[in-house]
């Protein structure tokens, strides 16, 4: 579904000022994933398809600007435009934005932990897959917090820390065997019990699950609790953080 007439305008009057428009924000050294954008269309392209609809559900129908925080080669945005929402794709690296830019949405490149807009600019943010990629993902929470209207949706999507990552060895019959390596939090370049996937071209920061929760209570949760696969809230005067942890993921982060 194309972004509707003016969103580009729309998009840039959310800045936090004239100055900021095409300022590009970044703490990150570099993009890991330049290099990577080709490849990764292809290999990511069945997993987002194969997770749109659900992500359709997740979010119902809606209206207004929706953040496509860490938006990648864009698998994910015409997934979020279907639901209603004027998508604004926003991503570290211009290798998949290049890609990105082919769909017919407006894209930012900046650091997600220091999001170039103006508070409460977005009714809607989506994150996929990011908690493992960022450099700081509480920052990356309160910023998303910081631009999300009173009672706007947060929906985030991502691997259980327990259950995936640089301490996790998957056996044959899909157990898995969690190694003390759980408990050393920070970027990993490396892990024996990786494949030959993405993990090994970009590595991975991991999240312990108590760091990863107390991230979002931190950002302004005002509780949690209910199903064990998500955690809603609908307190008009706070964004509704919305997230839905998928523990088993296929060999995509092997």
């Amino acid at each position: 579904m194309p972004a509707a007439k003016g969103t580009v305008q729309d998009m840039l009057s959310c800045c936090r000022s004239p100055s900021l428009r095409y300022r590009r924000l970044m703490t990150m050294t570099h993009a890991r994933y330049d290099g990577y954008a080709d490849w990764y269309d292809d290999f990511n392209a069945p997993f987002a398809d194969a997770n749109a609809v659900e992500l359709a559900d997740i979010l119902g129908p809606g209206h207004g600007l929706c953040l496509d925080l860490g938006c990648g080669t864009g698998h994910n945005l015409d997934a979020i435009a279907a639901t209603g929402r004027n998508v604004v794709g926003l991503d570290f690296s211009a290798d998949q934005l290049r890609i990105a830019s082919r769909r017919p949405y407006p894209f930012s490149r900046a650091d997600a932990a220091r999001l170039p807009f103006k508070d409460q600019a977005f009714r809607t943010v989506v994150a996929m897959w990011i908690s493992t990629d960022v450099d700081d993902f509480a920052a990356v929470l309160r910023e998303t917090a910081r631009v999300l209207t009173p009672g706007g949706t947060f929906v985030f999507w991502g691997v259980h820390p327990c259950f995936n990552g640089p301490h996790i060895e998957r056996g044959d019959d899909e157990t898995r065997i969690i190694h003390r390596t759980y408990r050393e939090a920070g970027w990993h370049t490396e892990s024996p019990w990786w494949g030959h996937n993405i993990r090994r071209k970009v590595g991975m920061r991991h999240v312990p699950l108590a760091q990863f929760l107390n991230a979002f209570i931190a950002a302004g949760s005002p509780r949690a609790g209910g199903d064990p696969g998500a955690v809603r809230h609908s307190d008009p005067g706070h964004p509704d953080l919305t997230h839905n942890f998928t523990e088993v993921v296929p060999s995509r982060w092997a």
